[in-house]
């Protein structure tokens, strides 16, 4: 067999993307194979036993070994730069046994006001249930995360650039203030991938994917991901062969075949969400546009420091409350009215309706969320289609 994952730390990205991971079978295909399998079979009960007790390599059962699930786990390894990576059937999957993993009750997690909803309800309910307290705070604000820290503090966790807010954080800072107190850092790095970003490489110990986002990109499949080192992963790991919560062999293709094109979608996009940020700033429709793009935004040079490019989602603030974000969302007709992000299809979304509407009214206020506010993620349309359709609704606002 020919392992294209041997030589894959030598690679540039772009060919990482495309080669990496891919063990060739005897029938020597060129692309990657699905195994839609549950199981394997061995020669003999000695093989069987050594492959079930860790002793000799191997396929054992689909839950927590399939080659296909590895081809991919082995890509986004090598592009993250990471020793490791376990896949999990979607992206809050992948935080939840990372929790199961490495948290314990009594522990503490202090993580970013600004994440996604279901995380936040994920820290407060469930791995509140088990005892494991989370306290919030400022994205951008160093000072913030280090006074929240305790002896009991485990993990420091945070999305940058957040949703839908593009707040970023200096996350090699970040990384110095977790470590030096005895915590570890995890990055969820959905928004922009290691296309864009690679928080390991900045000190972050582990990092987070939704690949349901743009590493797919076509929005055709859920499933998540965790990479890191493997002294952590194993953990992880083990979370996932116990309880379950694996990615299945065909959305791992998905995924795989997504991750060849990444770099090419992640330029494109950022091109078109850069010229749609700027058109947006100078309506008078639009009260505010929130994109580290923008010259005028708190972190625009840290995004620019740390980031190979802006992203491609942004926050639109427009005047009038939920009634005139509705009437913009409802005008559009290219647009997709979706909670889903990360698709060459571009979509528009109500924040405090939908993704974060599960978070209480002085959630949302801290979090930034209010009821004038619009997330479009920008798709890879033609821009002025794209324009055309949000100034529908804009234009009648003026």
């Amino acid at each position: 067999m020919h392992d294209e994952y041997e030589a894959a730390s030598t690679w540039a990205r772009e060919t990482q993307a495309i080669r990496a991971g891919h063990q060739r079978t005897g029938e020597q295909e060129h692309g990657e194979p699905i195994f839609p399998t549950s199981s394997f079979v061995y020669g003999s009960a000695a093989e069987a036993a050594r492959k079930f007790n860790g002793e000799e390599p191997g396929n054992v059962y689909s839950r927590f070994t399939n080659p296909t699930v590895r081809t991919f786990e082995h890509r986004l390894a090598a592009l993250e730069g990471g020793e490791r990576c376990v896949a999990t059937s979607s992206g809050m999957s992948a935080i939840l046994s990372t929790a199961l993993a490495l948290l314990s009750a009594g522990d503490e997690i202090v993580a970013s006001r600004s994440l996604f909803g279901s995380t936040v309800s994920l820290f407060d309910k469930y791995l509140g249930k088990l005892g494991i307290t989370t306290r919030y705070v400022e994205l951008s604000d160093l000072e913030a995360w280090e006074a929240a820290i305790t002896p009991a503090t485990r993990l420091l966790f945070a999305e940058t650039p957040s949703n839908p807010l593009s707040e970023v954080v200096d996350i090699a800072a970040l990384a110095d203030i977790a470590h030096r107190h005895g915590a570890l850092l995890a990055i969820d790095n959905c928004f922009l991938t290691p296309a864009l970003q690679r928080p390991l490489e900045l000190g972050a110990d582990l990092v987070i994917h939704s690949a349901t986002k743009y590493l797919d990109g076509q929005g055709r499949a859920i499933g998540g991901a965790v990479v890191g080192r493997n002294a952590e992963l194993e953990e992880v790991f083990g979370v996932v062969r116990t309880c379950g919560p694996c990615m299945s062999p065909f959305n791992a293709w998905i995924f795989t075949k997504g991750l060849e094109t990444l770099e090419l979608r992640m330029r494109a996009h950022c091109q078109n969400a850069q010229a749609l940020a700027e058109w947006l700033a100078a309506h008078p429709g639009v009260s505010r546009v929130h994109y580290s793009g923008l010259a005028g935004h708190a972190q625009h040079a840290l995004a620019a420091r740390q980031q190979d490019g802006f992203g491609a989602v942004l926050g639109i603030e427009v005047v009038g409350g939920r009634e005139a974000a509705w009437s913009v969302i409802d005008a559009t007709r290219l647009l997709s009215i979706t909670g889903n992000l990360g698709d060459v299809k571009s979509t528009i979304t109500h924040p405090a309706t939908t993704t974060h509407g599960r978070l209480s009214d002085a959630q949302k206020a801290a979090a930034g969320i209010t009821e004038g506010l619009i997330r479009v993620a920008v798709g890879l349309e033609a821009l002025d289609d794209i324009r055309n359709d949000l100034a529908r609704g804009l234009d009648a606002l003026v």
